[in-house]
């Protein structure tokens, strides 16, 4: 019997492969579950339980995999590891059942861009190709319905804890910067391992493309005993001046903004040259990539104001690289939950760039402490169209206002995809309203 602890999108994804595969499998789950998941395992005729775990079930489990948001400290896990089950993640259990080659991608930034990047570019040059992971579909889940030829992942350091044979073709390491260390007791060498994880199991045959900026990367890369793999360092001299291509009639154009989305495409171009794309189907797929919403989307244009949604930014560095790219004055909206952020990376830039913070949360202390002798307007709010209210009437014709939390956003809303859809909602509001 295999046990799922936790009915998320990887643990059904997990449940469905499972029963695809005529394994016996039931899910269990500390909470309510979701309807629409709840739906998925009856119509399958999956066993399930929710409200709390069957311990003794748990016990006489063969295989246990378990959600990437639930931690080793949690019960289960207790149980499991004491009774001797063998626990893996849904990223596992999926490489134990596909043959694709798979292109694996993880950085505290940048990787969702990335990911979606590799997997647009494929797909233009029509390969068989499927993409998941953190990117919001469970890989198990695409393999309970079909078998691509490739792979491309976005695995987070949760989703990397527990790969025990793991193997990715070519795995991207973008960048190691804080984030998620209340999950790694504060220990920032508890997060790098996780994340290091995905070169595990590499072979001569294999890719590492990685930032060669990144002292974490580059220390722990050197640290570890891997086979002569193709290593592509990648660092701010490669990519400062532009996307080169080594065809000399062929200009690689991108309409991702900033050098960190240089950098970002940079490990894209390897990673499909490593594949054996041409320069021109790489070139094709880099011009008419879009970004996904809640990445530095641009929302409107009202009375001169750019309204900028990158609600994706849920850690500090991700907030550097943002204000890194604008070059007008900026009304920022941040706040959240605060992940143990050090802001005074920021310090500079906030100085240099922000004309006022609107702090949207139910927690606004720690902005409030790091930046009150920084920024001279610094207000607070619970209410995102208040947000949207405040910040038109500081922002003048030719400024930015620019929603980059640096936390996450479960204060006040569900997930950092509800908090950028209702600050484009509250934004298009007042588009309506000044029109």
């Amino acid at each position: 019997m295999i046990v799922i602890i936790g009915a998320g999108e990887s643990g059904i994804g997990a449940a469905l492969l499972a029963k695809k595969l005529d394994q016996p499998v039931y899910v269990t789950d500390v909470g309510v579950i979701k309807e629409k998941y709840k739906e998925e395992l009856i119509s399958n005729k999956i066993d399930f339980e929710e409200s709390g775990h069957d311990f003794d079930r748990l016990k006489n489990a063969k295989l246990a995999i378990v959600s990437p948001g639930i931690p080793d400290g949690a019960n289960p896990i207790k149980v499991l590891m004491e009774a001797g089950v063998e626990i893996i993640s849904e990223i596992e259990y999926g490489y134990r059942n596909t043959d694709a080659t798979i292109v694996a991608i993880t950085g505290s930034n940048g990787k969702t861009t990335t990911t979606g990047l590799i997997y647009h570019i494929l797909r233009d040059a029509e390969y068989d190709v499927a993409i998941g992971g953190n990117y919001g579909i469970a890989m198990c889940r695409v393999l309970a319905s079909r078998q691509p030829e490739y792979f491309v992942l976005e695995l987070s350091s949760f989703q990397l804890e527990k790969v025990n044979t793991f193997r990715a073709d070519i795995a991207i390491i973008l960048n190691v910067t804080p984030d998620h260390l209340d999950r790694y007791e504060y220990n920032m060498d508890l997060y790098v391992k996780a994340k290091m994880n995905i070169v595990n199991n590499q072979t001569i045959e294999n890719m590492i493309i990685y930032n060669g900026d990144d002292r974490y990367i580059q220390s722990n890369l050197d640290k570890r005993n891997l086979p002569s793999t193709r290593r592509i360092s990648l660092s701010t001299k490669d990519y400062n001046s532009g996307l080169v291509s080594t065809d000399t009639n062929l200009v690689f154009q991108t309409q991702l903004k900033g050098v960190h989305n240089l950098f970002n495409a940079s490990c894209a171009i390897a990673a499909c040259r490593g594949i054996g794309l041409s320069e021109i189907q790489i070139a094709f797929g880099l011009a008419t990539f879009t970004n996904m919403a809640h990445r530095m989307e641009s929302i409107a244009v009202i009375k001169g104001v750019q309204y900028i949604n990158d609600s994706k930014a849920t850690n500090v560095d991700a907030v550097f690289y943002a204000l890194d790219a604008m070059t007008t004055p900026v009304i920022w909206i941040a706040g959240g939950i605060d992940k143990g952020n050090d802001y005074t990376q920021i310090d500079q830039l906030v100085k240099k760039k922000v004309k006022a913070l609107i702090c949207m949360t139910a927690y606004p202390e720690p902005l409030t402490t790091a930046f009150g002798g920084v920024i001279e307007e610094i207000l607070i709010t619970e209410n995102v169209d208040e947000a949207i209210r405040v910040a038109a009437h500081y922002a003048e014709d030719g400024d930015t206002v620019l929603l980059s939390p640096a936390c996450a956003s479960f204060d006040l809303f569900n997930n950092y995809m509800d908090r950028g859809e209702r600050f484009r909602d509250a934004a298009l509001r007042l588009l309506v309203e000044q029109n």
